[in-house]
């Protein structure tokens, strides 16, 4: 779950990058490599402190998943459940909102000296862009806020019932961004 937040955050900066900054051209290879790599090990530095004894692992809901421990009431388990909401949930929608802002931005520009033809392409991507960070909020924000009642709540305030669509809705998080580029690619529609 945490490489699909981390993913979507670096896609997120990598169309911002690609559309507005201005870079040497690099090997397409490499950068996309960097990316998925620093996506993994970001992940990793995040997810491997439960097993290190930062909080712990343990089965999530119904029984169906394993998940951080949110209702542990140590000061370690508090802790990292801080760290991983603030690093994990609210530093990846931040990126994600600055990136696609200072697009938006930047094609609003473009659409102020072609009129037409920019202005299409720009409601194109503001539908996109929207379109994206909406699908990432529904599919995380609930997640988020059961685990942070789960943690600070009074005992027993999340049932094991409560937590499952959260759950799913978070798992289900992975799929929405392809589902999107698809819908909204001409090219990818006509070619399917």
């Amino acid at each position: 779950g945490v490489v699909s937040l981390i993913s979507l955050a670096v896609l997120s900066y990598e169309r911002y990058s690609t559309l507005t900054l201005c870079h040497k051209r690099s090997d397409d290879f490499r950068k996309a490599l960097l990316a998925v790599g620093g996506s993994w090990i970001y992940s990793l530095v995040w997810t491997v402190p439960p097993l290190l004894g930062w909080s712990s692992y343990g089965v999530e809901g119904a029984g169906t998943s394993c998940s951080v421990r949110w209702s542990s009431e140590s000061a370690e388990s508090t802790s990292y459940i801080i760290c991983l909401f603030i690093f994990c949930l609210a530093v990846p929608v931040m990126v994600m909102m600055y990136c696609y802002g200072r697009l938006l931005y930047a094609v609003k520009q473009v659409g102020k000296i072609h009129k037409n033809a920019a202005r299409k392409r720009e409601y194109h991507v503001l539908f996109m862009v929207i379109t994206t960070v909406i699908c990432y909020l529904v599919c995380w924000i609930p997640y988020g806020v059961i685990a942070l009642l789960a943690t600070f709540g009074k005992p027993g305030a999340v049932t094991p019932v409560t937590s499952v669509i959260p759950s799913i809705l978070a798992k289900s998080s992975t799929v929405c961004n392809p589902i999107i580029y698809i819908l909204m690619n001409k090219q990818v529609r006509h070619t399917l």
